[in-house]
């Protein structure tokens, strides 16, 4: 009876575990590069610090989507 739900729990587990990862790599990511490659033009950098700091996955998911391809088109890097 409770092999299948330690057998689903573990499971659980494996899944959510392996997103946290995934989301800490994305997060990392994203910090390292913007400390690296943002230019620090009107605090720009400084800005984009405080919110993939502060709002973890959703500021390092930003980032990537609005402000590093539109480096990238700028600046080339």
């Amino acid at each position: 009876m409770f092999e299948n739900f330690t057998l689903s729990f573990s499971f659980l587990l494996l899944i959510f575990g392996l997103m946290y990862l995934v989301s800490l790599v994305l997060w990392v990511w994203m910090l390292a590069d913007c400390l690296k490659k943002e230019t620090d033009e009107g605090n720009t950098r400084l800005i984009w610090v405080i919110v993939i700091v502060f709002t973890y996955v959703i500021g390092a998911f930003l980032y990537y989507l609005i402000r590093r391809q539109k480096r990238i088109q700028e600046l080339g890097r």
